[in-house]
């Protein structure tokens, strides 16, 4: 079974070393062409502004202290070093935490990275943050209440997708779009895909529903779970598809945050 294409993100904690180290290794492997992807690292102007839009809505008013989850080459946490934030990224792969480094470097800022579990997160933030994290981890339910433990009186803000099995229509879509890359000789977003038994020993490895991410952060002990479509970010990245592209739709998308 292939990684979805449009999903990424790191981490684990569970059941077995060797699955764990597995998964470090896929990600220390993708770390040389993560960003090579736009699903990865958008270079389009607007899609950029889009996901600054988000940050700037979701997160609290800067400077508050944000922990990045599963940050890989550091997307999310460049953006909200950007917006003024004091940035801890947080990643199982050295190697996608090099990569955000010198990004980081290069453009002044100040990131801390911390390589760990996502279950093990350093302490003392006033919102943790993740983007498409979850559907790796063996016990999600456990890493949401170890994120409650590291902001106790602060916010979480989940970004995530509809892939998998959770919308059959979107799935068609999904598998329609990765036929029109192939035709086009595009490369792939990934170097290559998870093992079956590791996707399967993964409690969200087919999908990530919304009623379900909504449902664990309340158990995990998060309060006033808040559901968003974020339509400016999918109109963005429409606006740089073909017109037969455009037919196919891009991922939906949506945001989770509780208190």
């Amino acid at each position: 079974m292939a990684l979805n294409e449009e999903v990424s993100g790191t981490g684990a904690s569970g059941p077995g070393r060797n699955l764990e180290e597995e998964i470090r290794r896929f990600w220390d492997a993708d770390a040389p062409t993560y960003d090579d992807s736009s699903s990865h690292r958008p270079r389009d102007p607007a899609v950029l502004a889009a996901w600054t839009a988000a940050l700037a809505h979701l997160l609290p008013p800067a400077p508050a202290r944000v922990l990045d989850v599963g940050a890989g080459t550091g997307f999310l946490s460049l953006i909200a070093a950007r917006l003024g934030h004091t940035v801890t990224a947080l990643d199982l792969s050295p190697q996608m935490l090099s990569r955000l480094q010198r990004v980081a470097r290069a453009e002044d800022l100040e990131i801390e990275v911390v390589t760990g579990q996502a279950a093990s997160p350093p302490e003392g933030f006033d919102v943790v943050m993740e983007r498409h994290v979850l559907w790796t981890l063996f016990d999600p339910a456990d890493a949401l209440g170890s994120w409650r433990r590291a902001a106790p009186n602060g916010r979480l803000v989940l970004f995530e997708s509809v892939w998998g099995s959770v919308d059959s229509l979107e799935a068609l879509r999904s598998r329609a779009r990765q036929v029109l890359r192939r035709l086009r000789s595009e490369p792939s977003a990934h170097h290559g895909s998870y093992s079956d038994s590791l996707r399967q020993s993964l409690p969200l490895g087919s999908g990530t529903p919304p009623a379900r991410l909504v449902q664990m952060a309340g158990a995990a002990g998060w309060h006033r779970a808040r559901l968003e479509r974020l339509r400016d970010i999918e109109w963005a990245e429409r606006c740089t598809l073909s017109p037969l592209e455009r037919l196919l739709g891009v991922q939906p998308r949506f945001s989770v945050v509780a208190d």
